[in-house]
């Protein structure tokens, strides 16, 4: 028997018609950074006395399934789990492929099964009932552009062999840092350094009392964009914004031709007033830890809008 590796890992995942019930079909094979999805479950320490000092056995606690995913931002692939956080998009047909628009505020969203897959051992991960709870990007001028998802899943399935027969597989296009771009009223920010920017769905567990030890649910709560940018200090434009108190409408995306993009837009961010503390002798910088709110216009917190060439989601 081999030792497993994450090299050789394999995620694959399909879209649930029934919470919690794996789906037979329809999976795809989606690439990741890292991933601790799975199940848990820990011990509770005996609080019987009159048995002397040495310990008894411990009795098992409820069973937990939430952890961090990371996954590159990319041209194809991302958009699962856009849809998975904000439910299905609204595509159209544009002149270089397709649109996709997804929106906040969705009433129902959508469940995921998500299988990990360790071929040498074997041992496969089926993580059913997965739902997307918080929405990590940072965004910077090098390295590799990814996201830190934040999954609740209702249990997990561990196989010998794959669930998910020969998923379907989408080429990979990673968007690059440098192709990013914050704008602000449709005017790119002059000078920003750093920023970041988390989406939530704040998921609620439904902590049901049952057999298995497992969630009934995660119920969506209050939907929540926040984030940070960083700016060298050369004029007071963001300044005046938070002074007066008023929203401004802000995007975070990447650009890298009229048919191939992924661009947030947050029409109703709300600025704090911020320090422009000198340090030393090097540039000034300012940091603004943002908040976005419903618009009231268009009634959404954040639509993102991804164009490629797939044809749905």
């Amino acid at each position: 028997m081999a030792r497993a590796r994450g090299a050789n890992a394999i995620m694959a995942a399909a879209f649930e018609t029934t919470y919690g019930t794996p789906p037979s079909t329809g999976y795809r094979k989606l690439p990741f950074v890292s991933s601790n999805l799975g199940e848990e479950q820990g011990l509770i320490a005996s609080d019987l006395l009159g048995y002397g000092r040495e310990a008894l056995p411990p009795s098992r606690d409820v069973i937990n399934n939430d952890g961090d995913v990371v996954v590159p931002i990319d041209l194809r692939n991302f958009g699962n789990w856009l849809k998975l956080f904000m439910g299905q998009p609204v595509t159209t047909a544009i002149t270089d492929g397709q649109q996709h628009v997804f929106s906040s505020g969705a009433t129902n969203l959508p469940s995921m099964t998500v299988e990990v897959g360790l071929p040498e051992v074997p041992s496969y991960g089926k993580n059913f009932g997965v739902r997307g709870n918080t929405m990590r990007v940072q965004m910077q001028r090098s390295g590799l552009l990814t996201a830190t998802l934040g999954l609740i899943a209702q249990g997990e399935n561990k196989l010998a062999t794959s669930g998910a027969g020969t998923p379907a597989e989408a080429e990979i296009e990673r968007f690059s840092p440098f192709q990013g771009a914050v704008t602000r009223a449709g005017v790119a920010l002059a000078s920003v350094t750093a920023a970041d920017f988390t989406y939530s769905n704040g998921l609620e567990k439904v902590e049901t009392i049952r057999g298995d030890g497992r969630i009934e649910d995660a119920d969506p709560g209050m939907v929540m964009m926040s984030g940070s940018i960083t700016t060298r200090f050369r004029d007071t434009t963001l300044l005046d914004q938070a002074t007066a108190g008023d929203p401004v409408a802000l995007t975070f995306g990447w650009v890298t031709d009229a048919g191939r993009s992924l661009v947030f837009e947050v029409p109703a961010v709300y600025l704090p007033r911020a320090k422009t503390p000198v340090t030393g002798p090097n540039g000034v910088q300012a940091t603004f830890n943002w908040q976005a709110a419903k618009d009231s216009v268009s009634g959404k917190t954040v639509i993102a809008t991804l164009r490629n060439n797939v044809t749905t989601y």
